[in-house]
């Protein structure tokens, strides 16, 4: 129940063969007695045998005329007792943290003079450390959040959180932009997501293959992972390189597709929709099944299904054969996207 600085430990009081825990603390059946001993104004001395943190705490005290009775402090007067040592420790705390932004004071202005290109790179390790940093930055976000969001499967805790987040930032006035694959179309978490806040205040669009993550706040501040396990992030203050993945961002936002407009999986005269299309190139290339489902953002099973139909249409018996038909059949030839942005 209480709980003081530079009191005893567990292990410290359980070798004493006191009590099975620490003096700073006051157990169940202490706390039972205690009360009742605040209710009668004493309790027998035998009946504290169980809760011997009462005397080590200073909670109950010897009655002055009968040895054999305790009676208890004064809830107000031990409490008082206890955050004393606390208020102490506050008040130094405070008073050293003056002296040192005394100290650093005249570094900091020597800092901002000083482009120091390692301050502008930080590495985020851990998902909470990544959390972290990630609310910072939109919490300060007064303009513009932009995100690519490679598609997958997103939980209901998560949605909520992003609703949340989402939303204080519209309160705001600023302008949301997400990016997500052609597959997010088919995931009913994301259309949900979209769903909640299709108010024009923010704006989805689709593309059929995207990378990585990229979250941009403000134009100052962007967030990239470091690794495939999405376990270490970088944090990039850096305007040229918070400038150039800006631009990247433009690239692929000109290139993709509203949301709410079915041309991504529109059937051409050849029976072939886009998806099926940026399949078809990476099978020329040479990419596996696992390959172009990870890149298109889609599960295995629905890539291959993808792959069954183009073999139909083109007439293809194997695998092998389906390539040599694709890249024969002058369908990678028709450009089904939008002109690109000269400038990157």
């Amino acid at each position: 129940m209480f709980r003081t600085l530079g009191g005893g430990d567990l292990a410290t009081n359980r070798a004493k063969g006191t009590h099975p825990h620490g003096v700073t603390e006051l157990c169940d059946e202490g706390s039972r007695i205690y009360a009742s001993a605040l209710r009668a104004g004493r309790v027998a001395r035998a009946d504290v045998d169980s809760a011997p943190c009462l005397m080590e705490t200073a909670l109950l005290h010897p009655d002055p005329d009968d040895p054999t009775w305790l009676r208890p402090l004064p809830p107000a007067v031990a409490l008082a007792r206890r955050l004393d040592p606390i208020e102490r420790e506050i008040t130094e705390r405070r008073r050293l943290s003056v002296e040192l932004a005394e100290i650093f004071e005249p570094f900091m202005a020597l800092s901002t003079e000083v482009n120091n290109p390692s301050d502008s790179i930080t590495v985020l390790e851990g998902g909470e450390r990544i959390n972290a940093a990630l609310n910072l930055a939109t919490s300060q976000s007064r303009t513009e959040l932009v995100t690519v969001q490679p598609s997958d499967r997103i939980s209901e805790s998560s949605l909520l959180q992003g609703l949340e987040r989402d939303r204080a930032l519209i309160e705001r006035g600023v302008k949301i932009r997400s990016l997500y694959q052609h597959t997010a179309r088919y995931n009913p978490e994301k259309l949900a997501y979209a769903a909640r806040l299709s108010d024009g205040k923010i704006e989805y669009r689709t593309i059929d293959e995207l990378v990585e993550r990229l979250i941009i706040c403000d134009g100052a501040v962007a967030f990239i992972p470091a690794r495939d396990d999405q376990k270490v992030a970088l944090e990039l203050r850096h305007p040229g390189l918070v400038r150039y993945l800006m631009k990247v961002f433009e690239y692929l936002w000109d290139r993709a597709v509203p949301m709410s407009a079915g041309g991504p999986y529109e059937v051409d005269s050849d029976g072939i929709t886009e998806i099926q299309y940026s399949i078809a190139k990476l099978l020329v290339e040479g990419h596996v099944d696992e390959a172009i489902a990870r890149r298109l953002g889609m599960n295995v099973r629905t890539c291959r299904a993808h792959i069954a139909k183009l073999a139909q249409i083109l007439g293809s018996g194997s695998r092998a054969q389906l390539g040599y038909l694709i890249a024969h059949s002058g369908i990678l030839d028709q450009d089904t996207s939008p002109p690109a942005r000269p400038q990157v």
